[in-house]
């Protein structure tokens, strides 16, 4: 099921965003002060291109330990990422959330551009899983 889900949200939106995260990492890593950024940037662009059967979870709670993008640097992270990116990537989900809730069949789609949106602004800290696999404080 997650696969045919995955396909038609490739369709509804998916591979345009991803292209989107693509550009911010890219952007990110020319600056070479944005390399960190640009990590992360890039794994939501595979999270935002195949969401379904995956989740963003916190990394301390994937992890059952702290460390430097979860703590105070994750914190002033995430607050740079929002001013030079954050706001326009969660923006273009809204936007695609709201076109993909007109339609009836769109409303699951237009959940998930819902959930990237949050994870736009706040990016930094946060894991992609397998949806089946997750325990969470569970060693890795």
């Amino acid at each position: 099921m997650s696969l045919l889900l995955n396909i038609i949200w490739i369709v509804c939106g998916g591979a345009w965003m991803a292209l989107g995260w693509l550009i911010a990492a890219v952007i990110m890593a020319i600056t070479i002060i944005g390399l960190p950024w640009a990590r992360s940037a890039l794994a939501i662009a595979e999270y935002t291109l195949m969401p379904f059967g995956h989740m963003a979870v916190p990394r301390d709670r994937y992890t059952g330990q702290e460390d430097i993008g979860t703590g105070a640097f994750g914190f002033l992270g995430n607050l740079i990422w929002l001013v030079f990116a954050g706001w326009w990537l969660a923006i273009a989900h809204l936007v695609t959330a709201v076109m993909l809730a007109v339609t009836i069949i769109g409303i699951p789609f237009a959940w998930a551009h819902l959930k990237l949106a949050g994870i736009a602004l706040w990016p930094i800290g946060k894991v992609i899983v397998p949806r089946d696999g997750y325990r969470p404080g569970a060693r890795v």
